[in-house]
């Protein structure tokens, strides 16, 4: 029965490696588990894109903006005309301020994005239905990649239950770390159809 498992996945990756041919292949450091997670993370970006949904820049726009006041106050500090201990006043202001940016940094992070690298907003022209939240693990020296697809507003009545799928890397991944990405596309669709569907079986 395991080698008919194996033998089939075998198929599987020779299929899509197949389909794929002719165009540049995404290829990953099977040692890096960041490199990985980040070219899984990326095709999925992908992938949600072209199923309609606009990505919501808000959150990281959000980041960016406290991240520029930051670097604004670091340097207004640094360049203060007044040299110690004259403006000890105005160091003490700059450093209370860039602690408190800080935290509110953390807290956007911890609060609203946590392992989520993707918001976005409801399809165009969808009335039922809310933005997606997609978020994605890959546990230190494992091969299992988890990814997660949840409402945006999940206090909505129009939100649907999240949804997730849990596979190997050795399910996508070929022995020189190349994605194969009919195989990847297909899991990561049925996700998407799958969180969809319990929408429509509201309506």
């Amino acid at each position: 029965e395991r080698e008919r498992e194996t033998a089939g996945m075998a198929n599987d990756i020779s299929a899509g490696s197949s389909s794929t041919a002719g165009k540049n292949p995404k290829k990953a450091n099977l040692l890096n588990q960041h490199s990985i997670k980040r070219l899984l993370d990326e095709s999925v970006f992908e992938i949600v894109s072209s199923k309609g949904y606009p990505e919501d820049v808000r959150t990281s726009n959000l980041r960016l903006a406290i991240g520029t006041i930051i670097i604004a106050v670091a340097l207004t500090a640094q360049f203060y005309p007044k040299k110690f201990p004259e403006n000890r006043d105005f160091l003490v202001v700059c450093i209370g301020l860039c602690v408190v940016l800080n935290v509110l940094l953390l807290l956007v992070s911890y609060t609203k994005e946590k392992n989520a690298f993707l918001f976005t907003y409801p399809p165009p022209g969808s009335f039922h239905g809310t933005g997606l939240v997609v978020s994605s693990k890959l546990g230190k020296f494992s091969d299992m990649y988890t990814l997660m697809i949840a409402s945006a507003d999940a206090k909505s009545i129009s939100a649907n239950k999240p949804v997730q799928l849990k596979r190997s890397l050795t399910k996508w991944f070929t022995k020189d770390g190349i994605l194969v990405e009919a195989l990847f596309s297909k899991d990561v669709e049925k996700l998407i159809d799958d969180y969809v569907a319990d929408g429509k079986s509201k309506h």
